[in-house]
């Protein structure tokens, strides 16, 4: 899921580093708050070429862009359910595992949960995650780590939902006890129920802002991704703060590195797919995230503790591509988007 001047790639900023003289260019599509800053300039700087970096706050933002004629990339990172999706719609290219040979540090627990592209043919795993409940422990007392919190009219007005539709009706199907890929009507609709009465609570869907929103004290509890609240918070105030996994588990996913069709500079896209799974290098973005790390030659390169653990997630499943089905699902997003 994802993903700051000493933080992050800002698009205005990278896209004037991309504008270099007569160096090759990589065109990058990925989540906000994915890469630190320093792992793109050391790939430019060691292979004297360009990195141009777009980012997107959700898979459904990147896809809609691509399908509406958003041409120019070598590569994205959708999260599994759209690596299924995207080969489909014949929207990616082979990957050529000969040329990626740090692929071999890759966690085979981690790959063995890939049912969205068997064999990885068309996509390698970068980061294996959850989004999760971050909750200011100053101004939230008792409270569950459980998907409940969004039930408590208590804290209505301080509270935000990712504004993304298969990790909310993810989250609300997983509370009742059904799977996050149920495709069961009834089950849908009492998942639409739930997601109402939250709904009730919540200030607003949010994918982008919700992390400054919580560092700034508007927000006592968010739904999200862990490292766009701690890469918006003040040391100080980082022990006022839990994250969790909520108990009944939820959606997680796994986002990936694809090349697009028809790249035009496919061979440094797998260059930086290399790159980016180098142990110290991995280990620099999975600290800088501070999630899981799926690399397991990284793990020994390691300077701080993850927001969670890879244990967390035993309750929580992969999001699969929901083919036809994503026709109701989108209705009853709609739906729930308009209170209806």
């Amino acid at each position: 899921m994802k993903r700051i001047a000493v933080f992050l790639l800002i698009s205005a900023f990278m896209l004037l580093s991309g504008c270099g003289s007569g160096k090759p260019k990589l065109y990058i599509y990925n989540w906000t708050y994915y890469i630190p800053d320093q792992v793109i300039r050391e790939f430019e700087k060691r292979n004297n070429v360009s990195v141009v970096y777009d980012m997107y706050a959700s898979n459904e933002e990147m896809f809609a862009k691509l399908k509406a004629g958003g041409t120019g990339y070598d590569m994205v990172f959708p999260s599994g359910d759209y690596v299924s999706i995207m080969i489909r719609e014949n929207m990616l290219e082979p990957i050529d595992w000969s040329k990626i040979p740090n692929l071999k540090n890759l966690d085979s627990a981690a790959i063995s949960k890939i049912n969205f592209d068997p064999g990885c043919r068309f996509s390698v795993p970068f980061m294996m995650g959850a989004a999760g409940v971050s909750v200011n422990k100053k101004k939230v007392g008792e409270y569950q780590t459980s998907w409940k919190l969004f039930e408590r009219s208590d804290l209505k007005g301080k509270l935000t939902l990712l504004d993304d539709m298969r990790e909310v009706m993810g989250a609300a199907l997983k509370s009742l006890g059904y799977s996050v890929n149920s495709i069961n009507p009834s089950e849908l609709m009492q998942a639409k129920e739930l997601v109402m009465k939250w709904r009730e609570n919540i200030v607003k869907f949010d994918a982008e802002a919700f992390g400054k929103g919580f560092a700034a004290g508007e927000f006592w509890g968010v739904h999200g991704y862990s490292e766009n609240v701690f890469l918006e918070l003040d040391p100080s105030m980082r022990e006022d703060v839990d994250f969790f996994i909520p108990v009944e588990g939820g959606p997680m996913y796994m986002d990936n590195m694809v090349i697009l069709k028809g790249a035009k500079n496919k061979d440094l896209a797998l260059q930086f797919i290399n790159f980016i799974h180098e142990p110290e290098i991995y280990a620099q973005i999975a600290d800088f995230l501070m999630m899981p790390s799926i690399n397991t030659a990284a793990r020994q390169y390691r300077t701080k503790t993850p927001n969670y653990n890879i244990e967390d997630l035993a309750n929580s499943e992969l999001k699969e591509d929901l083919g036809e089905n994503l026709e109701l699902y989108n209705k009853i997003w709609q739906e729930i988007r308009v209170g209806k």
